[in-house]
């Protein structure tokens, strides 16, 4: 199904009014190539730009392209002696797997509920939450090169996995489409308490309800409903600082939150840091900082997204003003020709 110059304020959770040149709904791998061939053919190629619900992106402008939005669906499942194998179309909705997981008695995503999104945009950002990351489970993503046709297998030790990092954010930007992806979940399940609320759960008589609940209820409570306040969910990254600075600010702020990491780097809690600079509710134009999370900024009142940005930009010079840490967005930002790199549209 396609849409000739359509509006994106219901396809972006921050309800931003912007528009698309085109907008193509995609329910098999046959329209998505169809599609890119016809971007393709023009004597100067549109872009593309392939989007799930619109919950991780931040439109700067119009777009000049065709919008794909994501509906490849399919839930497989495959039992093993002790491992649970799942192919999951990309067009999923990701809660909506984690239910489904623990309705058939599948452990191992509980962590993982309520992140909003698709299960295609799951590996771009290699999501995470309450000790539990994408690669952690992630078996495989598939991979469909649009030049090609081909759909390839890459393997989890070959994704690049980071800290809200992989390969599908640089080399396979574009001209790919993640398609399906591959989990393994182990039936000798071990919970995960380490975060939050969690640490009050008993390890020994926890079950998976106990810790789905507990998830959903943090999230609830730090996370605006962008069906009644437009935002994209955790707007910055927690950055990670050397173990030298990390002392330093412990020094000058005895109760900071830090969580040192395997590689000897530290990870700082952004929405603390913005806390302590006492933005919550600061406005810029429609834009805000919302009053009981400071690492969510919400569409308050009709903002455009220069709004959003100018009070993006605000946020991040104010924290390092006054702990010489540079916040790094999470959202990802969209112009008018496709993704830009946003730390560059900030400066």
């Amino acid at each position: 199904m396609s849409i000739e110059s359509v509006s994106l304020k219901h396809h972006n959770t921050f309800a931003l009014p912007v528009n698309a040149a085109h907008l193509v709904l995609a329910d098999r791998i046959e329209l998505m190539l169809k599609v890119w061939q016809q971007t393709q053919k023009r004597q100067m190629p549109l872009p593309l730009l392939v989007l799930g619900e619109g919950s991780n992106v931040l439109f700067l402008e119009d777009f000049a392209g065709t919008v794909m939005v994501n509906q490849l669906k399919g839930i497989d499942i495959r039992e093993e002696l002790d491992t649970w194998h799942l192919h999951v179309g990309s067009g999923e909705n990701w809660h909506d797997l984690v239910c489904h997981t623990l309705q058939v008695g599948i452990a191992g995503l509980e962590n993982l509920a309520l992140i909003p999104g698709l299960v295609g945009s799951a590996p771009i950002q290699n999501i995470g939450a309450y000790g539990i990351e994408l690669k952690n489970v992630c078996e495989y993503v598939d991979l469909l090169d649009l030049f090609t046709g081909a759909i390839d297998r890459i393997p989890v030790a070959e994704c690049g996995f980071g800290y809200r990092e992989s390969i599908f954010k640089h080399q396979f930007q574009t001209g790919h489409i993640i398609v399906g992806l591959g989990l393994c979940l182990s039936k000798k399940w071990r919970p995960m308490l380490e975060y939050g609320d969690l640490t009050k759960l008993d390890p020994v008589t926890v079950t998976t309800s106990q810790i789905f609940d507990s998830v959903c209820a943090m999230r609830r409570s730090k996370l605006p409903d962008p069906r009644e306040i437009g935002n994209a969910g955790s707007f910055f990254k927690n950055p990670l600082v050397n173990a030298e600075k990390s002392a330093s600010l412990i020094s000058q702020y005895p109760g900071m939150p830090h969580y040192p990491q395997a590689d000897g780097q530290v990870k700082l809690a952004a929405g603390w840091l913005i806390d302590q600079c006492e933005l919550k509710g600061y406005r810029v134009g429609g834009a805000a900082v919302h009053r009981h999370q400071a690492l969510v900024l919400v569409n308050a009142d009709n903002a455009t997204s220069q709004d959003v940005v100018a009070l993006a930009r605000h946020v991040r010079n104010t924290v390092a003003s006054r702990f010489d840490v540079w916040l790094e967005p999470e959202v990802r930002f969209i112009g008018v020709m496709g993704e830009l790199n946003a730390v560059e549209v900030l400066s």
